[in-house]
């Protein structure tokens, strides 16, 4: 439990380091976000959830 703990903490710690460094570029990127259609947001979302189960799986083996 604590490791999950951890890791929404490093998201929160990466989300905000992108958005106090670009402000500019995330907030162009979230308005180009909303253009997409749903199948690719889902995509892209099942590609990244796909890479963080492997990056996982690796490290804790």
């Amino acid at each position: 439990m604590a490791d999950l703990i951890v890791a929404i903490g490093l998201v929160f710690v990466i989300e905000g380091l992108l958005y106090a460094a670009f402000p500019n570029a995330m907030r162009k990127m979230v308005e180009d976000m909303t253009r997409l259609p749903d199948s690719s947001l889902r995509t892209v979302g099942v590609i990244a959830l796909f890479i963080g189960v492997l990056i996982v799986w690796f490290v804790r083996g």
